[in-house]
């Protein structure tokens, strides 16, 4: 009877800040997080919306057009970057090259032996397939190693949990974004504005194993500068890609 009473009166105390409120209805006085406080992790899902499709009969539901499935890889390659350029800076800073150091020969990223279109003339040249099966082998390039670093930069205590985030966060964005820029390629297959003849290129899957190792061996500031590299080259291979597509819009 007295634990009674004395969860009856915490109830009372409880509710006793406005005349009817209920302690488990939210009182309308207290702020609600807006979209600017979700958590990087939930905003980074919401990127997966391309991967939305239309049940039959659902007249409500409209198909991602092309130029809808491009427009969002490329925001979401470009957050990608932005998110690189950040986890860099915070890295040099935490990390500075020693003196016997600071004469190091110019880093070698693990990626420098893919053939990919050096400047935007050459890449607005080479066919769409080729243009595209570069992108999906940069993208692949990437995966293991990013998975492999983001396991091995959380033993670095020193480092903020915010620098820890972003590393965590690249790794799943490359993920997400390589599906995404697999579902723009097959509604351009099925469009017929490219050729079926990608699926006949060597695997994308292969390429990322074999330089896996080499990555590994970096330093941590040399390996996000040539991630960062190979982001804005994806970045921008994909915007050469839609104007290509779409002469539009001008680009």
């Amino acid at each position: 009877m007295a634990l009674a009473r004395a969860v009856g009166r915490a109830g009372e105390r409880a509710g006793s800040g406005r005349a009817g409120a209920h302690p488990d209805i939210p009182r309308p006085d207290i702020p609600r997080p807006d979209a600017a406080a979700l958590s990087a992790g939930a905003a980074a899902a919401l990127a997966l919306l391309w991967l939305l499709v239309c049940a039959p009969g659902d007249a409500g539901c409209h198909p991602l057009t092309v130029a809808d499935l491009f427009d969002r890889v490329i925001r979401h390659s470009g957050r990608i970057h932005s998110l690189s350029t950040a986890l860099y800076a915070e890295l040099e800073k935490h990390f500075p090259p020693r003196d016997n150091e600071l004469g190091r020969p110019a880093r070698k990223c693990h990626t420098s032996g893919m053939l990919t279109p050096n400047g935007k003339e050459y890449a607005q040249k080479i066919p769409r397939e080729e243009l595209t099966h570069v992108i999906l082998k940069l993208l692949q390039a990437w995966k293991e190693p990013l998975s492999h670093f983001n396991q091995h930069i959380e033993h670095h205590q020193e480092l903020p949990d915010d620098s820890l985030s972003k590393a965590k966060q690249i790794s799943n964005m490359v993920h997400e974004l390589k599906t995404g820029v697999e579902k723009v390629t097959e509604k351009m297959q099925s469009m017929g504005i490219i050729s079926n003849s990608l699926n006949g290129m060597a695997s994308s899957e292969d390429t990322g194993l074999s330089i896996s190792n080499e990555a590994n061996m970096m330093s941590d500031s040399d390996f996000i500068h040539c991630f960062r590299r190979d982001s804005n080259k994806v970045q921008s291979y994909l915007k050469i890609l839609k104007c290509r597509i779409m002469p539009e819009n001008s680009c």
